[in-house]
């Protein structure tokens, strides 16, 4: 391996490993036994197929949420949105799943864009807004969670227009037609190749086309990136939308793939968490793939983890959100383990572009 790319590995390692002691201290502090806690959950995660497909179908929104996180990053910009545009592609993936009857090849991909074009138009709002107005998009996309959740919130509310008439008092969609329907291979989820297919298009897009050097370059200094005669008002929606669209569509194959229909409540946090998986996986496309299984199994083998070590699921919330810590404050790290300061390595998680002027 060659030393750079060790030099960005080790930082998400290391605070991988401290979130994991950290979940140790806290198992033993409550009198339970971390060996057997973290068996139940590699055994709730990883031990059979049903096992792995669970944690394929949690890791799946995670890549795509995280991708959204990461594309964004890239052109300096930090889209804090990804919750609402998740669930707006939820929502809209379940109504053209429903409403429509057409060949599976058609309708599938069909309900599936459109969920990531329906949150598409969000980030294009928070694009346009930014690059014309200089409106920070941090304030966009946290007021625009709010504005896509009440508003499938009522879509399928009682007197909602998407609402499942047989549903009686539960607020929910109708299932998605079996044309829309993302299929299971051997009891596994084909939606996390997908998710798989999209991370490779984006490390392809940002390292080896002159849009995204143009993104990667706007990013990294405005200034110089007009000088140089990229056009960033047009690079910076752009990337807006992709990201966007990237977390639409994680929303969609949640609800075309596992849900089987969109109901609020079912996707709270998915979005929020492509922060972590963005961030853990350094903005690296490719990366952002096992930081999703690394979070994703954490998730599904909570569950055994609490039934057979008594230990309360929200211990994993706190090693989720000790590895963030560690991940955003590489100094601390340093510090603990008195690794080496690597300015080349820093230069990938500055987040000083995206929260300027």
């Amino acid at each position: 391996m060659k030393q750079r790319q060790w030099d960005a590995l080790r930082l998400p390692l290391i605070a991988v490993a401290l979130g994991l002691l950290v979940g140790c201290i806290l198992i033993v502090l409550a009198g339970n036994n971390p060996a057997t806690a973290y068996w139940a959950l590699v055994k709730g995660s990883l031990s059979g197929v049903t096992e792995l497909g669970r944690t394929l179908d949690k890791a799946t929104p995670l890549v795509m949420g995280g991708l959204a996180v990461a594309v964004a990053f890239k052109a300096g910009l930090f889209n804090i949105g990804g919750q609402g545009q998740l669930l707006l592609g939820a929502a809209v993936a379940a109504y053209f799943g429903f409403r429509f009857s057409m060949p599976t090849v058609i309708h599938l991909p069909l309900a599936m864009a459109m969920g990531g074009l329906a949150a598409g138009l969000l980030g294009w709002l928070v694009g346009v807004l930014k690059a014309t107005r200089g409106t920070h998009e941090v304030i966009t996309t946290i007021m625009l969670n709010f504005v896509a959740a009440n508003l499938t919130d009522w879509l399928t509310s009682r007197d909602g227009p998407w609402k499942d008439p047989e549903s009686g008092a539960i607020a929910r969609t109708p299932l998605v037609n079996e044309s829309a329907e993302i299929p299971r291979l051997g009891g596994l989820p084909t939606g996390f190749l997908v998710a798989v297919l999209a991370a490779g298009i984006c490390w392809w897009v940002f390292e080896k086309t002159n849009f995204g050097f143009e993104v990667r370059t706007t990013g990294l200094n405005p200034k110089a990136a007009r000088y140089a005669g990229i056009k960033t008002q047009r690079i910076i929606v752009t990337t807006m939308v992709m990201s966007a669209f990237l977390a639409g569509v994680g929303g969609a194959i949640e609800t075309q793939g596992v849900a089987g229909r969109f109901q609020p409540g079912f996707n709270t946090g998915l979005g929020f968490d492509g922060i972590t998986i963005a961030l853990l996986a350094r903005t690296n496309p490719l990366a952002v793939v096992p930081a999703a299984l690394l979070i994703g199994a954490m998730d599904a083998g909570s569950t055994l983890m609490q039934a057979e070590a008594d230990v309360a699921p929200e211990i994993i919330s706190v090693i989720q959100a000790s590895i963030l810590f560690f991940i955003a404050a590489p100094s601390v790290v340093r510090f603990i383990v008195r690794m080496r300061s690597d300015a080349a390595t820093d230069d990938d998680m500055r987040l000083s572009s995206g929260w300027g002027a």
